[in-house]
């Protein structure tokens, strides 16, 4: 399943996708360098559109979370000042801001907060009807979320090349990948004490590539595109059991 996170603000006038926003310019808002709405870092990005003379108030999770994880890996990959002055974790030492408990808490500060600007899961943008802004990718491409480009970064990554399939999907290559996309993993030991139990798992899990992307669209999530599925199954040929022959040898249908 693949989740897509966007950049929200609470700016008068401004309405969802009017804003374009790019990586360095985002970083220098959370390290606190930029920080009027006006600044030309952000007028250079929006020519026409007009942007107040107001204080930026920076919003970010104050709880550890994957969410931060995604957004705090992605400014380390296009901001050299924010990997070595904040780096990425679940939780960072932020250079500024007001913290807010979950996506929810972060949603909440950022739509009662004038002149705010947050990071939520696509979902909460949604479901909370809050502006989102558009994102300059690292094709130069400008962007609206939505699945069509969180389904692309996931597409266009180098699956085969990522040692048990983990890749942080932020900064992926290609016109049309959203810049701030992650993937859920589930973790499984290659050595199996228990085959048939593994293999039942197995099975779930290929059921729910099958069975599971409408249920996952319906909560705002994306599924897994078709290419990575066939990488993703085929990988799980190298987990065995006791007998060293792999427990899960192809779908049960």
């Amino acid at each position: 399943m693949i989740g897509g996170e966007v950049i929200v603000v609470n700016l008068p006038g401004v309405q969802p996708g009017q804003m374009v926003l790019d990586g360095p310019t985002i970083a220098n808002i959370y390290l606190g360098k930029i920080t009027k709405w006006n600044d030309p870092a952000i007028a250079k990005l929006n020519p026409g559109l007009k942007l107040p003379d107001m204080p930026i108030a920076v919003v970010h999770r104050s709880d550890g979370s994957g969410t931060t994880f995604i957004f705090a890996n992605y400014l380390s990959k296009v901001s050299p000042e924010w990997k070595d002055k904040v780096g990425e974790g679940t939780s960072v030492e932020w250079p500024t801001g007001l913290g807010g408990k979950g996506n929810e808490g972060v949603a909440a500060l950022t739509t009662r907060t004038a002149g705010a600007i947050g990071y939520v899961e696509y979902a909460y943008a949604l479901q909370n009807k809050m502006v989102h802004t558009k994102l300059v990718n690292r094709d130069g491409a400008t962007l609206e979320p939505g699945s069509k480009v969180f389904q692309a970064a996931a597409a266009n990554a180098d699956w085969k090349s990522a040692p048990g399939s983990y890749l942080i999907l932020t900064d992926q290559q290609g016109k049309e990948s959203w810049p701030i996309t992650g993937a859920t993993f589930i973790l499984m030991h290659k050595k199996q004490g228990s085959p048939e139990r593994a293999k039942e798992v197995l099975n779930f899990f290929d059921w729910a590539y099958k069975n599971g992307g409408q249920l996952a669209e319906s909560l705002d999530y994306i599924p897994m595109p078709a290419n990575a599925v066939t990488i993703f199954e085929d990988s799980w040929k190298q987990i065995v059991g006791p007998d060293g022959k792999p427990v899960w040898t192809g779908s049960a249908s």
